[in-house]
């Protein structure tokens, strides 16, 4: 009797204590919002923490963030940003296509020009009631992006002399560029007709009109009228010619190089020669023959005698 009633006891206890675990657990389920089948796992019951995205929720709320007014950037200064941003990609697009032939100067000059005035209206001009937005968008970071993004390309314009191939402020081609490119296209042509079959017949037919870009390409080189466009174009023109053609062209440049080299190799052995012959002269000058020798020394003696 005694050991029944410990025995229930001890179920009731054990009971209890599972009705508390159990309401514990559902409870904590309950508050995460995840229900547990009795097949689940113990591991289920700590579930992993919900995966972060701090890149889109990040970047959506600090978009939507805002600065005190006095802070914020006029509704002019606004607008001019827009419109550099806007010039800004249509000239990059505009060098990325014309990377390869290079014509990033005869074909986005246009582009340029317009990214140029609007970058000078950011920084020398003044809007309505003098307000100036230089400070504001060009200074007021300091990395400076927006002048940075400028010079950058500005040094890319700078370092393809593309003003040798433009009239004065980049209003149109020069004439000189202009008449290289019709040159250029004449002897592409000729390339592209005799171009099949033996080649012999294109480095006849096509000799005139290659040795005249040449030359043309020669004087545009001395009077400073290159651009990259022109000087790629000339570079592929050769290795056409050279390379793949295997067509021969001596430039006429090249025959008072050889004559001039061939007359300074010669030189030392004109000197030593010209050296040798004059000293076999003063040597035949100052050896006198014995019986002219005696015969002046027998004159001499008479003399005294007399």
């Amino acid at each position: 009797m005694l050991l029944s009633s410990f025995s229930a006891m001890s179920f009731y206890k054990n009971l209890s204590f599972l009705l508390l675990l159990a309401i514990n657990v559902y409870s904590l389920v309950s508050s995460e919002g995840i229900t547990i089948t009795a097949s689940a796992d113990i591991s289920s019951l700590n579930p992993p923490a919900p995966a972060v995205h701090p890149g889109l929720n990040s970047l959506f709320s600090f978009s939507q963030l805002s600065f005190p007014e006095d802070l914020e950037i006029s509704d002019y200064c606004n607008e001019l940003l827009h419109i550099f941003g806007q010039r800004y990609v249509a000239y990059v697009s505009c060098l990325v296509p014309a990377a390869r032939p290079v014509k990033a100067c005869l074909n986005c000059f246009p582009s340029f020009v317009n990214l140029e005035n609007i970058y000078n209206n950011i920084s020398e001009k003044t809007g309505p009631g003098n307000e100036s937005c230089k400070d504001t968008l060009l200074r007021s970071d300091r990395v400076m992006l927006l002048n940075t993004m400028y010079y950058n390309l500005q040094k890319l314009w700078a370092d393809s002399n593309c003003q040798n191939c433009l009239t004065e402020k980049y209003q149109s081609i020069k004439n000189d560029t202009l008449y290289f490119m019709s040159m250029l296209n004449l002897t592409l042509t000729c390339f592209k007709k005799y171009q099949q079959g033996n080649h012999t017949e294109l480095c006849i037919n096509c000799k005139s009109t290659y040795k005249g870009l040449n030359e043309l390409y020669s004087r545009m080189e001395k009077n400073n009228s290159l651009c990259i466009d022109i000087e790629d174009a000339m570079n592929m023109t050769r290795i056409l010619w050279s390379k793949n053609f295997n067509c021969s062209h001596p430039r006429e440049e090249t025959v008072p190089v050889i004559a001039v080299s061939s007359f300074m190799l010669f030189l030392p052995i004109i000197f030593y020669l010209s050296s040798f012959l004059h000293s076999e002269q003063k040597k035949r000058k100052l050896i006198h023959p014995k019986r002219a020798k005696s015969y002046t020394s027998l004159m001499n003696i008479q003399d005294k005698q007399n």
